[in-house]
């Protein structure tokens, strides 16, 4: 590794210069570290499941960039892929061979996804799905879940999870009432009370929109029938089913949570792993539905950078090179292993805690649970998750820093490192 030392600040000094100049000192909220008695720490490079601060210190990294970084950070088919097609252009704002062959991708590994259009962001994803399936339908209602954070939109920045829930603010200052009216917030893992905003809200509800597998309150599942239940109120109330895969997708899965659960969504939301860690987001569904967009419908959705040729040419290296070498089993093997581990310490110390995997996706609550929705999670302790976060992040283990965010593992990652976690989580816990 070359030493970035000699030209950077610390990370205390970093951070003093971000806060006068950008609020907070950070561009997303959870990188601010609030609860956790400590400033952020700032990076100067990362190279497979390892990360260096400015300062030089060495983590295993279990957030990924927040889940993009399935292969790793910086692997080489990755930046070999973004070094080429940079020498033809960064940007065209004109159609270019790449998106084509990503939404062929996508199309062909997603059988409910017929046709698909690139976007930026995950937000961007969810609030044109949200559009669209106004659109379609004609109706103006959504129905999302307590906990399921869908990205900064308006409309859905009601009992959200994520870094609102960090932050201890569900909600959000500058959504309009009239906007907050229109989203019928509902406990997750409770279909009675879906069949009751139905019946109450007959014909006005657009959309069902969740995560079949919520990550941004930490991570917990769909009871049994739950979403298949959800599938069959949507078609008998023709609303649109809308699946927030932009965790999920291409990582618990080829297909997504879809395809383990098989369920058929009308619309799924994209991003993260299709972009290579690059900024990067789609949707798409079923044709007569996508075809409601312009240039073909009355539906408009725009973005001067999407499809751009870089965050393509990652997207499809790592896709591809992920499905060559069956990441997906490796990452089964390697949350497997880290799931024995966790568990072995809990019931070795005899701690009432609750561990939650799924392939490479994982969060360790500080509450006896079980953990099935949002008021379970936000019973964890979260002073001892903080103590936990310091004590893992000083022995250079570096997991989500918030209760409330699940952990992801990459193929890079290595038996060893496990290993070396594993000993540092159960001296973090002791």
């Amino acid at each position: 590794m070359s030493d970035h030392r000699s030209s950077l600040s610390t990370s205390a000094e970093l951070f003093a210069r971000a806060r006068k100049h950008i609020p907070g000192g950070v561009n997303s909220p959870v990188r601010a570290f609030r609860g956790l008695d400590r400033e952020p720490f700032f990076v100067a490079r990362a190279e497979g499941a390892k990360i260096w601060d400015v300062e030089g210190k060495e983590y295993i990294d279990y957030v990924g960039t927040w889940g993009p970084a399935i292969l790793g950070h910086a692997p080489r088919v990755v930046t070999d892929a973004v070094r080429d097609a940079a020498t033809r252009g960064v940007s065209f704002g004109i159609p270019n061979p790449y998106e084509v062959e990503m939404a062929e991708l996508i199309c062909r590994w997603i059988p409910s996804i017929e046709k698909v259009r690139m976007v930026n962001s995950g937000t961007e994803a969810t609030m044109s799905c949200i559009r669209l399936a106004r659109g379609f339908t004609a109706r103006d209602k959504i129905i999302k879940f307590d906990g399921c954070y869908h990205g900064h939109v308006d409309s859905l920045l009601v009992n959200a999870g994520s870094g609102a829930l960090t932050h201890g603010q569900p909600d959000s200052a500058g959504v309009p009432r009239e906007f907050a009216a229109l989203t019928l917030a509902l406990p997750f893992n409770d279909i009675e009370m879906v069949r009751r905003a139905f019946r109450d809200n007959k014909g006005q509800i657009a959309a069902v929109i969740l995560e079949p597998i919520p990550a941004n309150a930490g991570l917990y599942f769909a009871g049994e029938n739950f979403l298949q239940d959800l599938r069959d109120e949507c078609a008998r109330e023709g609303t649109l089913l809308i699946f927030d895969e932009v965790m999920t997708g291409f990582r618990v899965a080829r297909g997504g949570a879809q395809e383990l659960y098989n369920i058929t969504p009308d619309l799924t939301a994209l991003g993260k792993v299709i972009g290579g860690g690059l900024p990067v987001g789609a949707f798409g569904g079923r044709a007569e539905i996508m075809d409601q967009l312009s240039p073909e419908g009355p539906v408009y959705q725009a973005g001067t950078l999407s499809g751009n040729p870089l965050a393509m040419a990652a997207g499809l290296a790592q896709l591809r090179e992920l499905e060559r070498i069956g990441g997906w089993r490796l990452l089964e093997q390697l949350g497997a292993q880290l799931e024995e581990a966790t568990r072995a310490t809990l019931r070795t110390l005899g701690l009432p805690l609750t561990f939650q995997r799924i392939g490479s996706m994982f969060c360790l609550y500080f509450t006896a649970g079980p953990v099935a929705d949002l008021a379970s999670a936000k019973s964890s302790d979260r002073e001892a998750f903080a103590r936990y976060f310091r004590a893992c992040l000083d022995a250079g283990v570096y997991v989500a820093p918030s209760q409330f965010e699940a952990g992801f593992l990459s193929t890079a990652h290595s038996a060893a490192d496990i290993d070396r976690t594993a000993a540092v989580v159960r001296r973090a816990l002791s």
